[in-house]
């Protein structure tokens, strides 16, 4: 899958269970946590299934024989804030993945997105790289996430996210024709204010309690 575009939605009944109830208005702020953290498992099962395969020779209690590691340690890239939310889950499939951080803040007049950090390793030409971000809205934060890490030479990208609006994914695949996609729901559109509709309201602020992703120098420096 990483590699060649693609759109690949995750179709599965525990998945559409718990995004149920992530749309759901009246689910509290640490239910809505742990729903996407166990939504984490089941997008990076699925994100993670083609990656290469390396042989071992391994002893068993029993014998020694041939067993199969993955080839080389992916990283996993969560956009701050609301892509943390993901990482544990993507963690728990792939534990010794390398975990970089991207921070980026939208406009609330352009609504695009305003970088305010980057921890990237380096060397990531030959490795599979997961951008985790909960909701595919514009593309526009997406689009800056894979070319800040295709800056530092990443090439093969997939976004993982819990809902997709199609606004995005063509942002994405018209930016990183390459990239691939994987999302637990493909939604109607955005509305005037660019959020997914029917979505599930902003994911930052309902998973953490927070009413604004905009850091607070910003804030300042704004007023």
């Amino acid at each position: 899958m990483p590699g060649s575009q693609s759109l690949h939605l995750v179709d599965h009944p525990a998945v559409a269970d718990r995004l149920a109830r992530l749309r759901d208005r009246s689910t509290p702020t640490p239910v809505f946590r742990a729903l996407i953290e166990e939504l984490g498992v089941f997008l990076a099962y699925e994100a993670t299934r083609s990656l290469p395969l390396r042989d071992e020779r391994i002893t068993t209690p029993l014998i020694e024989t041939n067993a199969q590691r993955i080839a080389t340690r992916p990283v996993v890239a969560p956009v701050l804030r609301a892509g943390l939310g993901l990482l544990p889950g993507f963690l728990s499939v792939i534990d010794d993945a390398v975990v970089a951080h991207l921070g980026f803040y939208r406009d609330p007049e352009s609504l695009r997105p305003i970088p305010y950090y980057a921890n990237v390793p380096p060397q990531l030409e030959d490795r599979h790289v997961f951008v985790l971000d909960p909701m595919l809205a514009t593309g526009h934060s997406g689009v800056a996430a894979l070319d800040a890490l295709v800056e530092r030479g990443a090439r093969l990208l997939t976004f993982v996210c819990v809902i997709a609006a199609p606004e995005g994914v063509r942002c994405i695949h018209a930016a990183h024709p390459t990239a691939s996609i994987v999302t637990a729901a493909l939604d109607a559109g955005l509305n005037d204010h660019a959020y997914i509709v029917p979505g599930l309201g902003d994911a930052g602020d309902r998973m953490f309690g927070s009413l604004t992703s905009v850091p607070d120098a910003v804030r300042a420096r704004n007023r």
